[in-house]
């Protein structure tokens, strides 16, 4: 009971720690910050909630890892290989065990870079098969871009796809965990995934979930596609615990409000404005105060309106 006490306390005190303000958390690592331990033997090294940097690293997305008790299980890449060596450089100091698998949460440069380093000690790599096909189109060019901030930091790192790909889901079971590694439909990005520990009731949730800065919209983000998912499928998990892409864990009240709320109110001040025959150029400034406190709010805000007018537009 106290522990389960002390998670919910920490998941409590996690928000005021964010800030994109602080350019580096764990001076002593590449890391941006060390690794928690969320519940027992889940792990996560949380990345700044900024834009990547030289200053981050690129660590802007969790990197998170299971120790199972017969070897761990590593969600992302990471966003170069020095940032995923860094991390195996933590997880030696957690436990002995092995590294027996890294899982792609998409097929985004911060989640997949770091393969890199995972091919070379021979990990396996998982990654669904919409992800692994944005790696292989696009893997070259988002190395380039990463380059040129990292600079130095990118040393070593080239594109290495995954290994092994799934569809809809994939079952583990290692050591003490059952874990489902899911698909469950389309929402920021191709190739989303969720990883779901069933009996620990906690997801480590990917791009499905943000709560502590604004979530972008890409020009392949379905919006109403993204909602209809969290509905349907995510809700249901019905997590106690959820480690999002970007920012602390929390649970999923908090991701609820700053993800699938904050789509449907957009979408909402959006369609009023297609209904009053608003155009492109003032779509860009609708009403999205309520969620000005959010990190990335100045860099996102406008670009996301003006993405889902043009998806609107022809719905």
């Amino acid at each position: 009971m106290m522990r389960i006490l002390a998670i919910l306390s920490a998941l409590v005190a996690f928000p005021a720690l964010a800030s994109e303000d602080i350019a580096d958390q764990y001076p002593g690592s590449i890391l941006y910050s060390k690794p928690v331990e969320v519940i027992p033997n889940v792990w996560s090294a949380i990345g700044a909630t900024a834009p990547p940097t030289y200053e981050n690293s690129g660590h802007n997305n969790n990197l998170s890892f299971i120790v199972t008790g017969d070897g761990v299980i590593v969600v992302n890449g990471g966003a170069a290989y020095l940032l995923a060596k860094a991390l195996h450089d933590e997880i030696k100091t957690i436990t002995d065990q092995p590294v027996k698998l890294v899982i792609d949460e998409n097929g985004q440069g911060h989640a997949m870079l770091g393969n890199s380093y995972w091919a070379e000690q021979g990990v396996p790599i998982l990654a669904h098969v919409d992800a692994a096909h944005e790696i292989e189109e696009n893997g070259h060019n988002i190395l380039e871009n990463m380059k040129r901030y990292n600079r130095d930091k990118a040393q070593g790192t080239f594109v290495a796809p995954p290994t092994q790909t799934f569809e809809d889901r994939k079952d583990i079971e290692m050591g003490d965990f059952r874990i489902e590694v899911l698909h469950l439909g389309p929402a920021h990005g191709p190739g989303d995934t969720q990883v779901w520990l069933p009996d620990q009731g906690i997801v480590i949730a990917g791009d499905m979930a943000f709560h502590e800065r604004m979530l972008p919209i890409f020009a392949d983000t379905m919006t109403a596609d993204w909602i209809e998912t969290w509905e349907c499928c995510f809700e249901a998990l019905n997590a106690t615990y959820v480690i999002p892409g970007h920012g602390h864990p929390t649970n999923m009240d908090q991701v609820r409000r700053y993800t699938r709320d904050y789509l449907v109110y957009l979408r909402q001040q959006v369609g009023a404005h297609l209904d009053a025959g608003g155009d492109l150029a003032d779509a860009y400034y609708v009403d999205q105060s309520p969620y000005s406190r959010l990190d990335t709010f100045e860099e996102l805000a406008t670009k996301n309106a003006g993405r889902v007018y043009e998806q609107m537009e022809f719905e």
